[in-house]
């Protein structure tokens, strides 16, 4: 019910807010970051306002599936995307892959609880949070990797918090309010985490990679500015945004 609640919370503010904007953006909440320099740059070359809805990747999908106005989907994971496109809810040649999210274990400034890696999530009271698996990108990934390590049900006995965005995970590491948080490793250069966390990688057998993509959707309703938008973000001079808020472009 809670979920369902937070959904049309997030409907009724798209719909209230969208008719104003020159272009409308579903983004996931973790890249709020760039988006935001991203967002600002491109209304003073283009003279525009932009409107850019934040939320868990499940949610802004559950925004295009029901038919809310969106000109550019931009959710934290490829298979959103991939769904979108199956459903013919994006246009399959403005798809572009554009910078990595790679997960890391963040932890307390200190590492109170002297955590090495996956594995050290087992151990008793030891207090994880991760992402709701149904709802941020970063959820649905941490539960994949916990199976992957072959862990999965001896950390779940151990968290303490499944969190609705990624946000909330950072915090949650930053105050110590937890041991180990699943969190994607760009967000270290969050103001929000600075000098509060340490970051322990994942090991590369269990770890997976995403890509995050961007998509014009098929009921555009500013398609050409969309377009404008989609080769900026992904130009070169987008790129280098994107790489001082921590994130690695795609190899292709």
């Amino acid at each position: 019910m809670k979920k369902i609640l937070s959904i049309i919370a997030f409907l009724f503010l798209l719909s209230s807010n969208c008719i104003a904007a020159d272009l409308l953006v579903f983004s996931g909440a973790g890249l709020i970051k760039p988006m935001e320099e991203l967002k600002i740059n491109f209304e003073k070359s283009h003279s525009i306002v932009i409107d850019i809805h934040y939320g868990s990747s499940g949610e802004i999908f559950a925004g295009v599936a029901a038919g809310q106005p969106c000109d550019v989907l931009i959710p934290g994971a490829e298979k959103y995307t991939d769904d979108a496109l199956k459903n013919g809810w994006v246009l399959e040649n403005t798809v572009t892959k554009m910078v990595l999210h790679i997960p890391v274990i963040a932890v307390p400034k200190g590492n109170p609880a002297k955590i090495k890696g996956l594995m050290d999530l087992t151990r008793p009271n030891v207090r994880v949070a991760i992402g709701d698996p149904k709802a941020p990108a970063i959820g649905r990934v941490a539960k994949q990797i916990l199976i992957r390590g072959g862990i999965w049900e001896k950390v779940k006995s151990n968290i303490s918090v499944y969190a609705p965005t990624v946000n909330q995970l950072l915090i949650y590491a930053a105050l110590s309010q937890v041991d180990a948080a699943i969190i994607w490793g760009d967000l270290v250069t969050w103001a929000e985490g600075k000098g509060k966390l340490e970051i322990i990688p994942i090991e590369k057998e269990y770890n997976i990679i995403k890509t995050i993509p961007t998509a014009i959707c098929t009921g555009a309703l500013h398609k050409n500015t969309a377009i404008q938008f989609n080769e900026y973000i992904t130009s070169p001079e987008g790129m280098k945004i994107w790489e001082k808020w921590g994130f690695e472009p795609c190899a292709e």
